[in-house]
């Protein structure tokens, strides 16, 4: 899409250069159509997306465009007679060519052809390089358009982009909610959490019932019991819960195991944030419930 929309754009700039009275006369049709396929609008960028497909698939010119610093994806001087059987991944993993040694590279409906060609051979068929899982009806439509119909305009990809989009949210964005946003630590830390949760347990009720059983005086010396149980409840909860509000509260989140990288997405901290608070919630109603119920019970020296 993009390599469609400078294509145009630089298509209209040449019109309008080697036409410069084109605006003062009365025949504006090919120049009125390239006008309204500049860069678009957020608001009209469906249509402006669509009008562009058309403009592509109308257009059987072998106009050439300058673009400073711009490679053609396979090189736009690729002989048209060059295989294009699906098993082909190679080719596009080779280093980008040129389409002529001069500073400045030229793109024509060749390099957008090629572009739409490496779409197809690279991600979509099956056994490609990277292949992404489409339906066969959607794979098979865009094959029959590409290798068949010779279209080269987004417009092909439109059905497959919206099935990905699709999956993404049905699938993969909540799994990176799950992973990423629900939690922030990976599952070696949250079992290590869990270790020595269990530990610090033990810990604090074996303290706690020798408190109790030797019957020592002053009661307030229960109270140190509010250390192994912050502890232990803590890591517990973590576990349970697999996030840290220490992390969360700080902004960050474990990457792998003791790596840690700062959480920049807005939304995604502001869920972790809540959740930490209901984590942090949590830690203190079981905290304070276990150390006030080993401080008050009565002492019975055995």
């Amino acid at each position: 899409m993009s390599l469609c929309r400078h294509y145009v754009r630089e298509l209209r700039r040449s019109v309008l250069v080697s036409t410069p009275d084109l605006h003062k006369s009365g025949s504006k049709r090919s120049s009125q159509v390239i006008d309204h396929l500049g860069v678009p609008e957020d608001e009209h960028e469906k249509n402006d997306d669509q009008r562009l497909s058309a403009f592509l698939r109308n257009d059987n010119t072998t106009h050439a465009v300058t673009i400073p610093g711009y490679n053609p994806p396979g090189g736009s001087s690729r002989p048209s007679g060059v295989d294009m059987n699906p098993a082909r991944p190679s080719y596009f993993s080779t280093p980008e060519q040129t389409s002529s040694g001069s500073p400045h590279h030229t793109v024509a409906r060749a390099d957008i052809r090629a572009s739409a060609e490496k779409i197809l051979y690279t991600y979509l068929l099956r056994g490609a390089e990277r292949e992404i899982v489409l339906p066969e009806p959607i794979l098979a439509s865009i094959s029959h358009a590409i290798e068949v119909d010779g279209r080269d305009d987004p417009e092909v990809f439109d059905e497959a982009k919206d099935y990905v989009f699709q999956a993404m949210e049905r699938d993969a964005f909540p799994g990176f909610l799950r992973a990423k946003a629900f939690g922030n630590i990976v599952p070696p830390s949250s079992l290590a959490r869990l270790i020595v949760g269990l530990l610090a347990m033990f810990g604090a009720f074996w303290a706690g019932f020798c408190l109790i059983f030797l019957d020592i005086k002053p009661k307030a010396t229960r109270l140190w019991l509010i250390l192994p149980f912050t502890v232990g409840i803590y890591c517990l909860a973590a576990h349970q819960y697999n996030l840290d509000p220490i992390l969360a509260f700080s902004g960050y989140s474990e990457y792998t195991f003791m790596t840690f990288m700062k959480v920049y997405e807005p939304y995604v901290k502001r869920i972790m944030i809540q959740r930490a608070v209901w984590v942090i919630l949590v830690i203190i109603a079981f905290d304070a419930a276990l150390v006030l119920l080993y401080t008050f019970v009565p002492g019975h020296r055995l």
